[in-house]
């Protein structure tokens, strides 16, 4: 069999999100449902790791020439005709599914496949290749879906605690033999053992590293992944874990309004560390950009970290200590 051709991509390009120009998910209410339109293209490639493997991937892309992990992060609001067009680039079969709300079915590797649903309840979700499982969804093909109530703006659920910006973040936990195995044809034997974590495809950088700073790389600057407000932007953070790894984020400065568990509306817990439940599970909290409470004298600026206190989360390559799963908040 011939081998398949390979998309190189170094950083830039790995994650897709529909934001807004500062990186924020951006949404204007309607008054009436409408269609939304999306096309992905199945790719695959390779991703430049903090510790300069390069490590196989797939994605649900923009484009043919394109890798995109996460895939585009797609907003709709309740009542929404969601149409999907997927193209399957490969020579492998994949599929398309949202748990509880659409299944795309066996999509035939080199074919292409139309379906369409409606979005009826409001939430945060992860779509993701249900072929294969976990493997598929593991090695990148997955993304973010978020419904907003209709006609609503500022709530995640109708009476919701109220926001005023959102972020989608996606964390991953990568084992690149499992990768390599997949990238072969073959179903991975070896226990599993994370080398890489990331937040939106992404990893964090230090000072002092070539890619410290780059918001195309790190994790720490990405648009997408670093929070950015002033006092009072109170901000949604929907966050989904397409890995097999449970985690604990952990936010400083402020504590976070815990308002869902896998999409369960619980009652709102005031936190600075909540738990992530692995294989699709998610949480949606609202940072509420206050005054840090701790700071003396009272600041209204600065930068603080959000990371994981499940320790091998912050390394990468077995040991590349802060190279992990973690990002900035920036009070600004």
């Amino acid at each position: 069999m011939n081998r398949r051709n390979f998309i190189k991509s170094s950083g830039a390009g790995l994650a897709s999100i529909m934001l807004g120009s500062t990186g924020l998910l951006s949404w204007t209410p309607r008054a009436h449902a409408a269609t939304i339109s999306k096309t992905f293209y199945i790719t695959e490639g390779t991703i430049t790791q903090p510790d300069g493997v390069d490590v196989y991937f797939c994605g649900f892309s923009n484009d043919t020439a394109s890798l995109n992990v996460p895939g585009a992060q797609l907003i709709v609001q309740e009542g929404d005709t969601v149409a999907i067009t997927i193209v399957n680039t490969l020579t492998t079969d994949h599929s398309f599914v949202i748990d509880g709300v659409v299944d795309s079915g066996v999509i035939k590797a080199g074919t292409t496949k139309n379906f369409e649903f409606i979005a009826s309840k409001a939430g945060s979700y992860l779509y993701y290749d249900g072929l294969n499982a976990p493997y598929n969804r593991l090695v990148g093909l997955h993304g973010g879906f978020s419904v907003m109530p209709q006609g609503s703006s500022d709530e995640l659920y109708p009476g919701s605690p109220t926001f005023v910006q959102q972020y989608s973040w996606i964390t991953n936990d990568v084992d690149p033999v499992w990768h390599n195995a997949v990238r072969d044809g073959n179903t991975p034997t070896s226990k599993f053992k994370p080398y890489y974590f990331t937040l939106n495809g992404r990893s964090m950088r230090v000072p002092g590293n070539p890619d410290y700073g780059n918001p195309d790389i790190d994790s720490g600057y990405a648009k997408d992944t670093r929070l950015t407000g002033s006092i009072g932007d109170r901000t949604l953070v929907r966050i989904q874990n397409a890995g097999l790894c449970m985690h604990s984020m952990h936010f400083h400065a402020n504590h976070v309004e815990w308002l869902t568990r896998n999409r369960v509306i619980r009652d709102v817990w005031v936190k600075d560390t909540v738990f992530l439940p692995n294989n699709i599970g998610s949480v949606d909290v609202i940072y509420p950009f206050e005054t840090p409470p701790d700071s003396w004298p009272p600041v209204s600026k600065g930068h603080y970290p959000m990371h994981c206190h499940d320790e091998m989360t912050q390394t990468a390559g077995g040991g590349l200590y802060q190279f992990g799963l973690a990002t900035t908040i920036s009070f600004e």
